[in-house]
Protein backbone atom coordinates (compact mmCIF):
# COMPACT_ATOMS: atom_id res chain seq x y z
CA UNK A 1 0.00 0.00 0.00
CA UNK A 2 2.43 2.64 0.77
CA UNK A 3 4.65 1.83 -2.23
CA UNK A 4 1.56 2.64 -4.21
CA UNK A 5 0.88 5.90 -2.50
CA UNK A 6 4.08 6.72 -2.86
CA UNK A 7 4.20 6.45 -6.64
CA UNK A 8 1.04 7.37 -6.91
CA UNK A 9 1.95 10.90 -4.81
CA UNK A 10 5.00 11.09 -7.42
CA UNK A 11 2.96 11.29 -10.00
CA UNK A 12 1.49 14.10 -8.91
CA UNK A 13 4.66 16.01 -7.82
CA UNK A 14 5.80 15.66 -11.31
CA UNK A 15 2.86 17.12 -12.46
CA UNK A 16 2.43 20.18 -10.25
CA UNK A 17 6.25 20.65 -11.32
CA UNK A 18 5.30 20.79 -15.17
CA UNK A 19 2.58 23.21 -14.54
CA UNK A 20 4.89 25.90 -12.75
CA UNK A 21 7.56 25.69 -15.29
CA UNK A 22 10.13 24.91 -12.36
CA UNK A 23 11.37 21.56 -14.30
CA UNK A 24 12.04 23.83 -17.47
CA UNK A 25 13.27 27.08 -15.95
CA UNK A 26 10.30 28.72 -18.10
CA UNK A 27 6.84 30.70 -16.76
CA UNK A 28 3.54 29.94 -19.25
CA UNK A 29 2.58 33.44 -20.11
CA UNK A 30 -0.23 34.54 -18.39
CA UNK A 31 -3.30 35.39 -20.25
CA UNK A 32 -3.27 39.34 -20.09
CA UNK A 33 0.11 40.00 -21.85
CA UNK A 34 -1.65 38.33 -24.48
CA UNK A 35 -4.19 40.53 -24.81
CA UNK A 36 -2.16 42.97 -24.85
CA UNK A 37 -0.06 42.16 -27.46
CA UNK A 38 -3.51 41.73 -29.88
CA UNK A 39 -3.93 45.00 -29.26
CA UNK A 40 -1.05 46.64 -30.03
CA UNK A 41 -0.57 44.41 -33.21
CA UNK A 42 -4.78 45.69 -34.32
CA UNK A 43 -3.50 49.45 -33.75
CA UNK A 44 -0.14 49.31 -36.35
CA UNK A 45 -2.72 47.36 -38.75
CA UNK A 46 -5.66 49.78 -38.05
CA UNK A 47 -2.73 52.69 -38.12
CA UNK A 48 -1.09 51.09 -41.58
CA UNK A 49 -4.49 50.75 -43.00
CA UNK A 50 -5.32 54.23 -42.38
CA UNK A 51 -2.10 55.58 -43.92
CA UNK A 52 -2.51 53.29 -47.32
CA UNK A 53 -6.17 54.69 -47.24
CA UNK A 54 -5.04 58.45 -46.87
CA UNK A 55 -2.11 58.19 -49.04
CA UNK A 56 -4.35 56.45 -52.06
CA UNK A 57 -7.13 59.59 -51.18
CA UNK A 58 -4.81 62.21 -51.76
CA UNK A 59 -3.19 60.14 -55.23
CA UNK A 60 -6.38 59.14 -56.45
CA UNK A 61 -9.05 61.57 -55.11
CA UNK A 62 -10.84 58.44 -52.77
CA UNK A 63 -13.05 60.50 -50.26
CA UNK A 64 -12.38 63.66 -49.08
CA UNK A 65 -8.80 63.93 -49.17
CA UNK A 66 -8.42 64.38 -52.91
CA UNK A 67 -10.59 67.44 -53.36
CA UNK A 68 -10.09 71.28 -52.04
CA UNK A 69 -13.02 72.99 -50.69
CA UNK A 70 -14.27 76.27 -51.27
CA UNK A 71 -13.76 78.78 -54.83
CA UNK A 72 -9.73 79.10 -54.36
CA UNK A 73 -6.99 81.68 -53.31
CA UNK A 74 -4.71 83.51 -55.28
CA UNK A 75 -5.35 84.37 -59.45
CA UNK A 76 -2.97 82.36 -61.61
CA UNK A 77 -2.79 82.23 -65.27
CA UNK A 78 -3.27 78.62 -67.07
CA UNK A 79 -2.61 77.76 -70.94
CA UNK A 80 -4.92 74.63 -72.40
CA UNK A 81 -2.56 73.41 -75.05
CA UNK A 82 -4.04 72.65 -78.24
CA UNK A 83 -6.16 69.52 -78.65
CA UNK A 84 -5.72 68.89 -75.02
CA UNK A 85 -8.33 66.31 -73.14
CA UNK A 86 -10.11 66.88 -70.33
CA UNK A 87 -7.75 64.69 -68.92
CA UNK A 88 -4.59 66.87 -69.95
CA UNK A 89 -6.55 69.86 -68.54
CA UNK A 90 -6.61 68.31 -65.07
CA UNK A 91 -3.62 67.20 -64.93
CA UNK A 92 -2.27 71.12 -65.93
CA UNK A 93 -4.58 72.12 -62.90
CA UNK A 94 -3.54 69.73 -60.56
CA UNK A 95 0.52 71.22 -61.92
CA UNK A 96 -0.41 74.36 -60.96
CA UNK A 97 -2.33 73.59 -57.61
CA UNK A 98 -5.51 74.92 -59.44
CA UNK A 99 -7.20 71.61 -57.84
CA UNK A 100 -5.71 69.27 -55.54
CA UNK A 101 -6.10 65.77 -57.95
CA UNK A 102 -6.69 64.95 -61.25
CA UNK A 103 -9.74 62.99 -60.10
CA UNK A 104 -11.31 65.95 -58.26
CA UNK A 105 -11.94 67.61 -61.79
CA UNK A 106 -12.45 64.54 -63.60
CA UNK A 107 -15.56 63.68 -61.34
CA UNK A 108 -16.83 67.77 -61.18
CA UNK A 109 -16.47 67.78 -64.81
CA UNK A 110 -18.52 64.35 -65.75
CA UNK A 111 -21.28 64.72 -67.80
CA UNK A 112 -20.64 68.49 -68.46
CA UNK A 113 -20.28 68.98 -72.12
CA UNK A 114 -19.10 72.19 -71.68
CA UNK A 115 -15.74 71.02 -70.18
CA UNK A 116 -14.88 69.09 -73.01
CA UNK A 117 -15.61 72.23 -75.27
CA UNK A 118 -12.72 74.37 -73.51
CA UNK A 119 -11.10 75.81 -76.24
CA UNK A 120 -6.82 76.72 -76.46
CA UNK A 121 -5.69 79.45 -74.87
CA UNK A 122 -5.35 81.66 -71.52
CA UNK A 123 -7.39 81.33 -68.89
CA UNK A 124 -7.42 82.85 -65.20
CA UNK A 125 -8.16 80.32 -62.57
CA UNK A 126 -7.54 80.27 -58.58
CA UNK A 127 -5.23 77.96 -56.69
CA UNK A 128 -6.93 75.92 -54.32
CA UNK A 129 -10.12 75.53 -56.23
CA UNK A 130 -12.66 72.66 -55.28
CA UNK A 131 -12.72 70.60 -58.71
CA UNK A 132 -16.73 71.80 -58.94
CA UNK A 133 -15.45 75.22 -58.74
CA UNK A 134 -12.76 75.04 -61.47
CA UNK A 135 -14.92 73.21 -63.81
CA UNK A 136 -17.57 76.14 -62.67
CA UNK A 137 -14.51 78.53 -64.21
CA UNK A 138 -12.52 77.47 -66.98
CA UNK A 139 -15.57 77.25 -68.61
CA UNK A 140 -16.61 80.77 -68.08
CA UNK A 141 -15.99 83.33 -70.86
CA UNK A 142 -15.24 85.84 -68.21
CA UNK A 143 -12.26 84.00 -67.62
CA UNK A 144 -10.55 83.39 -71.20
CA UNK A 145 -8.13 86.18 -71.81
CA UNK A 146 -6.04 86.59 -74.35
CA UNK A 147 -8.16 86.16 -77.20
CA UNK A 148 -8.40 88.24 -80.35
CA UNK A 149 -10.10 87.48 -83.28
CA UNK A 150 -8.86 88.81 -86.60
CA UNK A 151 -11.67 90.06 -89.17
CA UNK A 152 -11.45 89.91 -92.72
CA UNK A 153 -10.51 93.04 -94.08
CA UNK A 154 -9.00 94.64 -91.14
CA UNK A 155 -5.71 96.86 -91.29
CA UNK A 156 -3.23 96.74 -88.49
CA UNK A 157 -3.99 100.78 -87.85
CA UNK A 158 -7.54 101.90 -86.40
CA UNK A 159 -9.78 103.64 -89.18
CA UNK A 160 -12.86 106.02 -88.98
CA UNK A 161 -15.61 105.11 -90.10
CA UNK A 162 -18.25 107.32 -92.33
CA UNK A 163 -19.76 108.00 -88.56
CA UNK A 164 -16.37 109.07 -86.96
CA UNK A 165 -16.65 106.58 -84.91
CA UNK A 166 -13.39 104.45 -84.42
CA UNK A 167 -12.60 100.97 -85.79
CA UNK A 168 -10.13 99.44 -83.51
CA UNK A 169 -7.05 98.23 -85.75
CA UNK A 170 -5.39 94.90 -85.34
CA UNK A 171 -3.03 96.36 -83.33
CA UNK A 172 -5.31 98.15 -80.78
CA UNK A 173 -7.11 94.42 -80.46
CA UNK A 174 -3.70 93.06 -79.53
CA UNK A 175 -2.66 95.43 -77.09
CA UNK A 176 -6.26 94.92 -75.67
CA UNK A 177 -6.23 91.07 -75.68
CA UNK A 178 -2.88 91.44 -73.93
CA UNK A 179 -4.59 92.88 -70.68
CA UNK A 180 -4.84 90.80 -67.61
CA UNK A 181 -5.92 91.23 -63.97
CA UNK A 182 -4.05 89.29 -61.60
CA UNK A 183 -4.74 89.08 -57.88
CA UNK A 184 -6.32 92.97 -58.38
CA UNK A 185 -3.36 93.93 -60.41
CA UNK A 186 -4.08 95.02 -63.94
CA UNK A 187 -1.38 94.72 -66.47
CA UNK A 188 -1.47 95.49 -70.40
CA UNK A 189 0.86 96.36 -73.05
CA UNK A 190 -0.39 99.58 -74.94
CA UNK A 191 -1.48 99.88 -78.94
CA UNK A 192 1.46 102.66 -79.02
CA UNK A 193 4.06 100.11 -77.71
CA UNK A 194 3.15 97.52 -80.04
CA UNK A 195 3.27 100.56 -82.90
CA UNK A 196 6.64 101.05 -82.10
CA UNK A 197 7.70 97.01 -82.47
CA UNK A 198 6.19 96.86 -85.49
CA UNK A 199 8.33 99.67 -86.79
CA UNK A 200 11.54 99.11 -85.20
CA UNK A 201 11.82 94.93 -84.05
CA UNK A 202 13.85 93.00 -86.58
CA UNK A 203 11.34 91.40 -88.86
CA UNK A 204 12.74 88.03 -89.22
CA UNK A 205 13.22 87.41 -85.63
CA UNK A 206 8.84 88.06 -85.42
CA UNK A 207 8.06 85.02 -86.81
CA UNK A 208 7.51 86.34 -90.58
CA UNK A 209 7.82 83.88 -93.60
CA UNK A 210 10.60 83.90 -94.95
CA UNK A 211 9.66 84.92 -98.17
CA UNK A 212 7.88 87.60 -96.77
CA UNK A 213 11.13 89.12 -96.09
CA UNK A 214 12.86 90.34 -98.89
CA UNK A 215 9.53 92.54 -99.79
CA UNK A 216 9.37 93.43 -95.66
CA UNK A 217 12.79 94.87 -96.07
CA UNK A 218 11.58 97.31 -98.42
CA UNK A 219 8.69 98.69 -97.31
CA UNK A 220 7.61 101.63 -95.11
CA UNK A 221 8.48 100.53 -91.10
CA UNK A 222 4.66 101.54 -90.77
CA UNK A 223 3.48 99.90 -93.18
CA UNK A 224 5.74 96.69 -93.43
CA UNK A 225 4.16 94.16 -91.17
CA UNK A 226 0.40 94.82 -93.22
CA UNK A 227 -1.13 91.70 -94.44
CA UNK A 228 1.11 89.48 -92.60
CA UNK A 229 -1.51 88.80 -89.89
CA UNK A 230 -4.50 86.71 -91.75
CA UNK A 231 -7.77 86.74 -90.49
CA UNK A 232 -8.84 84.35 -87.71
CA UNK A 233 -8.85 83.30 -83.71
CA UNK A 234 -5.47 84.03 -81.85
CA UNK A 235 -4.39 83.34 -78.28
CA UNK A 236 -1.70 85.51 -77.09
CA UNK A 237 -0.30 85.40 -73.48
CA UNK A 238 -1.69 88.40 -71.63
CA UNK A 239 1.24 90.33 -69.62
CA UNK A 240 4.23 89.55 -71.88
CA UNK A 241 5.71 92.36 -73.89
CA UNK A 242 5.61 94.03 -77.53
CA UNK A 243 7.45 91.62 -78.99
CA UNK A 244 6.59 88.92 -77.70
CA UNK A 245 2.99 89.53 -78.42
CA UNK A 246 3.67 90.32 -82.31
CA UNK A 247 5.51 87.09 -82.63
CA UNK A 248 2.95 85.17 -81.19
CA UNK A 249 0.67 86.39 -83.32
CA UNK A 250 2.69 86.22 -86.47
CA UNK A 251 3.61 82.71 -85.95
CA UNK A 252 0.11 81.74 -85.60
CA UNK A 253 -0.50 83.39 -88.81
CA UNK A 254 3.11 82.50 -90.48
CA UNK A 255 1.70 78.81 -89.96
CA UNK A 256 -1.50 79.60 -91.83
CA UNK A 257 0.26 80.79 -94.63
CA UNK A 258 2.71 77.75 -94.94
CA UNK A 259 1.55 76.17 -97.90
CA UNK A 260 1.35 79.49 -99.88
CA UNK A 261 4.65 79.21 -101.70
CA UNK A 262 3.61 75.45 -103.17
CA UNK A 263 -0.56 76.53 -103.74
CA UNK A 264 0.97 80.42 -105.80
CA UNK A 265 3.48 78.49 -108.04
CA UNK A 266 0.86 78.48 -111.07
CA UNK A 267 -0.06 81.83 -110.45
CA UNK A 268 2.78 83.74 -112.22
CA UNK A 269 3.20 85.92 -108.79
CA UNK A 270 5.02 85.54 -105.69
CA UNK A 271 3.58 84.42 -102.29
CA UNK A 272 3.81 87.89 -101.46
CA UNK A 273 2.03 89.32 -104.47
CA UNK A 274 -1.02 86.83 -103.52
CA UNK A 275 -1.39 88.71 -99.89
CA UNK A 276 -1.15 91.86 -101.70
CA UNK A 277 -3.81 90.95 -104.50
CA UNK A 278 -5.31 89.09 -101.95
CA UNK A 279 -5.77 92.32 -99.78
CA UNK A 280 -7.50 94.69 -102.25
CA UNK A 281 -10.11 92.03 -102.78
CA UNK A 282 -11.15 91.62 -99.67
CA UNK A 283 -11.38 95.20 -99.22
CA UNK A 284 -12.38 95.80 -102.45
CA UNK A 285 -16.09 93.56 -102.73
CA UNK A 286 -17.84 90.51 -100.93
CA UNK A 287 -17.37 87.00 -101.31
CA UNK A 288 -19.66 85.77 -104.11
CA UNK A 289 -17.62 88.61 -106.29
CA UNK A 290 -13.94 87.51 -105.21
CA UNK A 291 -13.02 85.55 -108.13
CA UNK A 292 -14.46 87.86 -110.65
CA UNK A 293 -12.49 91.03 -109.13
CA UNK A 294 -9.34 88.98 -109.05
CA UNK A 295 -9.85 88.54 -112.52
CA UNK A 296 -10.12 92.28 -113.04
CA UNK A 297 -6.97 92.95 -111.19
CA UNK A 298 -4.96 90.30 -113.16
CA UNK A 299 -6.35 91.39 -116.03
CA UNK A 300 -5.39 94.85 -115.49
CA UNK A 301 -1.72 94.15 -114.58
CA UNK A 302 -1.25 92.06 -118.04
CA UNK A 303 -2.27 95.15 -119.57
CA UNK A 304 -0.44 97.56 -118.07
CA UNK A 305 -3.49 99.39 -117.05
CA UNK A 306 -3.61 101.67 -113.58
CA UNK A 307 -5.96 99.31 -111.30
CA UNK A 308 -7.73 102.75 -110.08
CA UNK A 309 -9.12 101.39 -106.55
CA UNK A 310 -10.61 103.68 -104.07
CA UNK A 311 -9.34 101.19 -101.38
CA UNK A 312 -6.03 101.67 -101.82
CA UNK A 313 -6.33 105.47 -101.66
CA UNK A 314 -7.98 105.28 -98.66
CA UNK A 315 -5.73 102.74 -96.79
CA UNK A 316 -3.27 105.45 -96.39
CA UNK A 317 -6.22 108.01 -94.92
CA UNK A 318 -7.09 105.09 -92.32
CA UNK A 319 -10.55 105.22 -93.74
CA UNK A 320 -12.76 102.34 -95.15
CA UNK A 321 -15.01 104.69 -97.11
CA UNK A 322 -16.06 103.30 -101.01
CA UNK A 323 -15.37 107.02 -102.78
CA UNK A 324 -12.34 109.23 -102.45
CA UNK A 325 -12.48 112.51 -103.31
CA UNK A 326 -11.00 113.94 -106.87
CA UNK A 327 -7.93 115.91 -104.63
CA UNK A 328 -6.92 112.79 -102.75
CA UNK A 329 -7.17 110.48 -106.27
CA UNK A 330 -4.59 113.15 -107.35
CA UNK A 331 -1.68 112.93 -104.44
CA UNK A 332 1.10 110.40 -105.54
CA UNK A 333 2.01 108.31 -103.26
CA UNK A 334 3.28 104.55 -103.66
CA UNK A 335 -0.62 103.38 -102.46
CA UNK A 336 -2.53 105.42 -105.99
CA UNK A 337 -3.37 103.07 -107.45
CA UNK A 338 -5.11 105.75 -109.89
CA UNK A 339 -1.70 107.11 -110.83
CA UNK A 340 0.54 103.92 -110.22
CA UNK A 341 0.38 101.09 -112.82
CA UNK A 342 1.38 97.88 -110.65
CA UNK A 343 0.47 96.40 -107.48
CA UNK A 344 1.08 98.04 -103.63
CA UNK A 345 3.97 97.81 -102.01
CA UNK A 346 2.29 95.93 -99.30
CA UNK A 347 -1.15 94.11 -98.78
CA UNK A 348 -3.39 96.72 -97.48
CA UNK A 349 -5.53 94.55 -94.99
CA UNK A 350 -5.76 91.24 -93.47
CA UNK A 351 -7.32 88.96 -96.30
CA UNK A 352 -9.22 85.76 -95.40
CA UNK A 353 -9.04 82.34 -96.82
CA UNK A 354 -11.51 82.54 -99.50
CA UNK A 355 -9.81 85.86 -100.49
CA UNK A 356 -6.31 84.30 -100.57
CA UNK A 357 -8.23 81.56 -102.60
CA UNK A 358 -10.01 83.60 -105.05
CA UNK A 359 -5.90 85.30 -105.91
CA UNK A 360 -4.70 82.29 -106.93
CA UNK A 361 -7.51 81.26 -109.08
CA UNK A 362 -9.39 84.16 -110.65
CA UNK A 363 -12.27 83.55 -112.60
CA UNK A 364 -12.22 83.28 -116.34
CA UNK A 365 -12.90 86.41 -118.27
CA UNK A 366 -12.37 89.53 -120.33
CA UNK A 367 -13.56 91.97 -117.23
CA UNK A 368 -11.29 94.97 -116.81
CA UNK A 369 -13.78 97.34 -114.56
CA UNK A 370 -16.44 96.16 -111.70
CA UNK A 371 -18.29 98.86 -109.62
CA UNK A 372 -20.67 98.24 -106.30
CA UNK A 373 -23.75 98.71 -107.92
CA UNK A 374 -26.28 97.42 -105.45
CA UNK A 375 -26.85 98.11 -101.33
CA UNK A 376 -25.78 94.67 -100.72
CA UNK A 377 -22.45 95.17 -101.76
CA UNK A 378 -22.75 92.88 -104.90
CA UNK A 379 -20.41 94.22 -108.01
CA UNK A 380 -21.24 94.92 -111.73
CA UNK A 381 -18.72 94.04 -114.15
CA UNK A 382 -17.72 95.05 -117.42
CA UNK A 383 -15.37 95.17 -120.25
CA UNK A 384 -15.59 98.82 -122.19
CA UNK A 385 -15.36 101.98 -120.06
CA UNK A 386 -18.87 102.82 -121.63
CA UNK A 387 -20.42 99.55 -119.93
CA UNK A 388 -18.34 101.13 -116.59
CA UNK A 389 -19.84 104.31 -116.71
CA UNK A 390 -23.42 102.83 -117.36
CA UNK A 391 -22.87 100.38 -114.16
CA UNK A 392 -21.63 103.40 -112.27
CA UNK A 393 -24.94 105.86 -113.09
CA UNK A 394 -27.23 102.63 -111.88
CA UNK A 395 -25.27 102.53 -108.80
CA UNK A 396 -25.77 106.58 -108.15
CA UNK A 397 -29.89 105.44 -109.14
CA UNK A 398 -29.72 103.10 -106.19
CA UNK A 399 -28.18 105.07 -103.64
CA UNK A 400 -24.80 103.37 -103.57
CA UNK A 401 -22.74 106.43 -103.77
Amino acid sequence: MNDVNDVEQHEDSDLDLFDSGEETGRKRPKPRRKLVLLAILLVVLIGGGWGVYYGAGVYLGVGGYGNYSGDGDSDVLVQVDNGATITDIAETLKSMDVVRTVRAFLNASAGNAEVGNVQPGFYVMKTHMSGEAAATRIVSAASRVGNVQIKAGTQLDDTKNPDNTTKPGILSQLAAASCVTLNGTKNCVSADDVKKAVQTADPTKLGIPSWAAPAVAKADPVHRLEGLIVSGVYDVKPGTDAVTLLRSILTQSGAKLATLPQTSQDTGMSPYQILIIASLIEREAITSDFTKVSRVIYNRLAQGIPMGDDSTINYVLDQPLIRTSDENRAKPGPYNTYLNTGLMPTPISSPSPEAIAAAQKPADGPWLFFVKCDKAGNSCFAVTQAEQDENAHKAQLAGVF
